[in-house]
């Protein structure tokens, strides 16, 4: 069997966002590319490259927004049926315009922190933060989408009419011509958190990981995964997990995830006796729990740390074991479901050996070492991906079979390019958003009247910010529904006196979860078309194979030690009891135990999977609080409702077996 990636996907699966640039403007493309990274690198590292000159954070920010913000004119048409092929004369203005735009603000950096341009601008300042507006929302619409882009348009003129909105959604109002200026001459807008971040941490990220896909390492990931587990039972499924985790650590992307590691994962499940509908479940669950998987998650998570001032290996930690508990339960299930069926692997013998593939491999293994080395022990974020891109480029060409020659390395930084722009133009259009809700003064009132009508229950509150965050899901991208909901909805959930970091991590979970659940389900329906599937078959199959994305964010922000914050004891408590809730959540819903067999036949066994189902759910559940159960008293209760289960079901398979 051919684990090879590189097969070609149907056109009818992937629309190509892209156009096919001439040779110019790829080269000048590479060019942008070298400059940003040049430009972070004397940032981060203080390489001191502009001689005799200090260059600002906010000047640095303007120019990486010069240089990148304005790719997208050139990358992404300006509608779907636009020609893609070279790039047209008012592509190229844009383009021109927006670099010019941010050049200006960039020479004149020192003046705007010392004349205090954010409220007091000159008036040539006033008309071209017009132009550089339009600018950005034209560009956040072809990186993130039109409903993306109507939500930052919407928002972004609020402090124009903020004053007429009602008592709860109101605000301090301003001039349009001030709103303009603030935009662009504060460190709030457009230079707030969302492009901070980037700067600072997400652009070395990013580049790690088109590094890593470009060097071959989605291969390896896959045939390293098909090693391991391809030949046991629902082994091609149990591969998509790991392959999948492993991809979408490093891409950052739900739907790129589904395409590299789906077109391989997808057709061998359906080999061996996967339904289409289910293999494509498996596959977009697999490919959005990789986002939340450590070490390297997506931009949101540097995003993150930005907002709750953390270094960024204390969000990747926090995330570790709710990520490791979906994919558990995404395990479980699939276990189940090949059991129940009878469902075997792949033959050995047309599977990749363990030794060979390591062979093949063993830098990107390396290199994962080194990252998370300076992440964890060096805690030095801001760097470790440009040491480990550095790392992974050199030993690369020592690999006869992904030794980057000129070519290929045009095509690397071309891609680089890419992610970037696309990047930075959807972070600068969202932090429009924060922008306008600092300058109105909306998001300290407006958590209050959430408060307010929450009644001040607090389990009321995490209600409407799980229904929130999926909303928003469906409609934006997942980082910038994050910085709407943590500027909105995260002071009040603070305040209630839940753990920040917790509140900040249930609404990235929450924000996810509209990858796999209709009626968007975006992850699910880029699986169907591989798998030849109903897409809405495809996403109910992704609900249940999910279900642990959906009960995970209450168990952690309920009580943090889930998240490894508390003393080492309640830690371990917590995670053992965790680990079985999901087991007995998951077994439930797929109906099948391990050791005790199928629970899907009559009423007993309807019975019994409703009673292991909340078992595990008090086996999971944090006590105190409102409950008035301690977690010990818990998961007594758990395990005698788990008991009571088990007999159910032994006694309606003999019952069964009789009959």
């Amino acid at each position: 069997m051919s684990t090879d990636v590189d097969e070609v996907v149907p056109e009818e699966i992937v629309e190509r966002r892209y156009r096919k640039l001439p040779p110019v403007w790829r080269g000048v493309l590479i060019v942008v590319a070298m400059a940003a990274i040049l430009l972070a690198l004397n940032q981060i590292l203080n390489l001191g490259f502009f001689v005799g000159k200090v260059l600002l954070d906010t000047a640095y920010l303007y120019w990486l927004c010069a240089l990148l913000a304005g790719c997208v004119f050139v990358l992404v048409p300006a509608t779907k049926n636009a020609r893609r092929e070279g790039v047209p004369w008012y592509d190229v203005a844009l383009f021109c315009i927006n670099g010019a735009v941010f050049i200006y603000f960039a020479f004149n950096a020192h003046r705007i922190i010392t004349e205090g341009w954010e409220f007091a601008a000159p008036k040539e300042a006033i008309w071209i933060s017009y132009v550089g507006w339009l600018m950005i929302l034209e560009a956040t619409r072809r990186a993130g989408g039109t409903a993306v882009f109507a939500v930052v348009t919407l928002i972004s003129l609020y402090p124009v009419y903020a004053g007429y909105m009602p008592g709860p959604i109101s605000g301090l109002s301003q001039d349009l011509s001030t709103t303009a200026a603030y935009h662009f001459a504060s460190s709030e807008s457009v230079l707030g958190i969302p492009t901070r971040a980037f700067g600072e941490l997400v652009i070395g990220f990013v580049m790690f990981g088109a590094v890593l896909q470009y060097t071959g390492a989605a291969t390896f990931f896959n045939n390293l995964a098909f090693a391991l587990f391809g030949s046991v039972r629902g082994g091609p499924a149990k591969v998509s997990i790991f392959a999948s985790g492993l991809m979408g650590s490093v891409s950052g992307s739900v739907v790129s995830n589904v395409l590299t590691t789906g077109v391989v994962t997808i057709p061998a499940m359906k080999r061996t006796g996967f339904s289409p509908a289910y293999a494509g479940g498996v596959e977009a669950c697999a490919s959005t729990g990789g986002v939340l998987m450590p070490p390297v998650m997506g931009a949101t998570a540097f995003v993150m740390a930005s907002f709750l001032g953390l270094p960024y290996y204390q969000i990747a930690l926090a995330a570790l074991v709710p990520s490791l508990l979906f994919y558990f339960g995404l395990f479980v299930q699939i276990d189940g479901y090949a059991a129940r069926r009878g469902l075997k692997g792949l033959p050995r013998a047309e599977l990749p050996l363990i030794g060979r593939t390591i062979a093949d491999g063993w830098q990107y293994i390396f290199v994962f070492v080194l990252l998370v080395w300076m992440l964890l022990i060096l805690q030095q974020e801001a760097i470790a991906p440009f040491y480990a891109t550095a790392l992974l480029l050199v030993i690369n060409q020592f690999s006869r079979s992904h030794r980057l020659d000129w070519k290929k390395l045009g095509l690397l930084f071309e891609g680089i390019c890419g992610a970037l722009g696309e990047l930075s133009a959807l972070l600068a259009g969202v932090g429009l958003i924060i922008g306008s809700l600092s300058v109105t003064g909306l998001a300290g009132t407006l958590a209050n009247d959430l408060v307010y009508i929450a009644g001040n229950n607090i389990y009321v509150l995490l209600v409407m910010g799980a229904i929130t965050s999926f909303i928003f899901g469906m409609g934006m991208t997942v980082t910038a529904c994050y910085i709407f909901l943590a500027i909105v909805l995260a002071p009040p959930l603070v305040a209630a006196g839940f753990d920040p970091v917790a509140v900040h991590l249930f609404m990235l979970y929450w924000g996810m979860v509209s990858f796999i659940t209709p009626p968007v389900a975006l992850a699910a329906f880029v699986a169907a078309g591989i798998a030849r599937a109903a897409p809405i078959e495809v996403g109910m199959k992704s609900v249940r194979l999910g279900s642990t994305m959906y009960f995970v964010p209450f168990f952690f922000v309920l009580n943090p030690a889930l998240i490894l914050r508390g003393a080492p004891g309640e830690i371990a408590v917590v995670v053992a009891t965790a680990v079985l809730g999901v087991w007995l959540i998951a077994s439930a819903i797929e109906g099948y135990l391990f050791g005790v067999g199928r629970m899907d036949s009559g009423i007993g066994g309807a019975i019994a999977r409703v009673l292991l189902f909340f078992s595990g759910m008090a086996m999971a559940l944090p006590g105190g609080g409102e409950l008035e159960l301690s977690h010990i008293q818990l998961a007594a209760l758990g395990a005698g409702l788990g008991a009571i289960g088990v007999v159910v079901a032994l006694a309606n398979r003999r019952i069964a077996a009789r009959n």
